[in-house]
């Protein structure tokens, strides 16, 4: 989900409360603040020699010990709003991050509602091989010399 349809969803509900849904159903705690608005620029070489760029969107999320803390709509698109100067592209992806134990990043991959709450649902980051076109069938890796070999 880009940062636009997500602060469009955000305005379509101002006063709903907002709820963060990891990718096994569980929910980041109701007392969660948003406490970063940034833009991560990724430049790397696959291994297959190809140099890449990704950029997107994080949240991070916090969760601190005044549990009577509340997040809604209105307040996270106002967050968002503030961190575009920043990120300076509504345009790219979002994920989420949140420290449970280990620090994860999750891609929001929707928002749904009820009467009471907009809920983000994020999705899971996965591991590729960018490369694949130089992969042999035999070895599964590619066939270049400076290759991950």
């Amino acid at each position: 989900m880009t940062l636009r349809d997500l602060q469009t969803s955000l305005l379509q509900r101002p006063e709903a409360l907002v709820r963060f849904v990891l990718p096994d159903g569980g929910l980041i705690p109701v007392h969660a603040h948003v406490t970063e608005v940034g833009r991560v620029d990724k430049r790397f070489i696959d291994c297959g020699g190809t140099r890449r760029n990704d950029s997107h969107c994080l949240l991070q999320t916090w969760v601190a010990d005044d549990v009577h803390h509340r997040l809604n709509a209105a307040k996270l698109a106002g967050i968002i709003g503030k961190g575009l100067a920043v990120v300076e592209d509504d345009s790219l992806p979002v994920q989420v991050e949140y420290e449970e134990g280990l620090v994860s990043q999750f891609p929001i991959a929707s928002v749904s509602a009820d009467e009471d709450a907009l809920y983000i649902h994020t999705g899971l980051r996965h591991t590729d091989c960018l490369a694949k076109e130089l992969c042999t069938p035999a070895t599964g890796c590619c066939g270049s010399n400076d290759c991950c070999n």
